[in-house]
């Protein structure tokens, strides 16, 4: 049960950073900050995928993915071609990492202090910063 809540919580809102990626009319303005904004949309979109890939994917899915967390905020003009299969591949990872998921698992301790303190992984999958 909390298997499907969480693919269906990430499945909902990556598909909406999905939606808001191709309703910018200009794609050069994805990479556009204003004042009192720190990050754009592009690397906020970069900063999101690698999360989930990294804490999700990586950690507890074995997927091989090196996180480069630096270059989600450094790098600029990504097409958004580029962002848009990201965030379908974090979809694909997030799906098959959390159905090979047992109950044990998600009721063990993470195996990172993410937060600064233990938490099991099924609540540490319920946490991730992505409703920015």
């Amino acid at each position: 049960m909390l298997v499907e809540t969480l693919k269906a919580l990430f499945q909902r809102d990556l598909l909406r950073l999905k939606q808001e990626m191709e309703l910018y009319r200009h794609e050069g303005n994805i990479w556009l900050v204003d004042k009192g904004i720190a990050n754009s949309a592009g690397n906020l979109c970069l900063h999101l995928t690698g999360n989930l890939r990294s804490y999700i994917g990586a950690e507890l899915g074995q997927s091989g993915y090196v996180r480069n967390r630096d270059a989600e905020f450094s790098l600029k003009h990504v097409p958004r071609t580029e962002l848009i299969a990201g965030i379908d591949e974090t979809i694909a990872v997030l799906d098959r990492t959390l159905e090979q998921l047992t109950e044990a698992q998600l009721e063990a301790e993470y195996p990172k202090q993410v937060f600064g303190h233990p938490m099991t992984t099924g609540i540490t999958g319920g946490c991730w910063k992505i409703n920015y």
